[in-house]
């Protein structure tokens, strides 16, 4: 079996299914309670003075 063919198959067998879990992974982590203050923080720390 050539390396292309392998890559393929692997592709479009299990490396969706590991794509499909890493978006699902995202989305439950971003919105995850306790997750808005973490993001706050996050989102005002270029307005912070040091």
């Amino acid at each position: 079996m050539e390396i292309y063919t392998a890559m393929r198959h692997f592709a479009d067998s299990w490396g969706l299914l590991a794509m499909a879990a890493f978006f699902v992974g995202a989305v439950v982590f971003t919105l995850r309670p306790g997750g808005k203050r973490a993001a706050d923080e996050a989102a005002s720390i270029p307005l912070k003075d040091d």
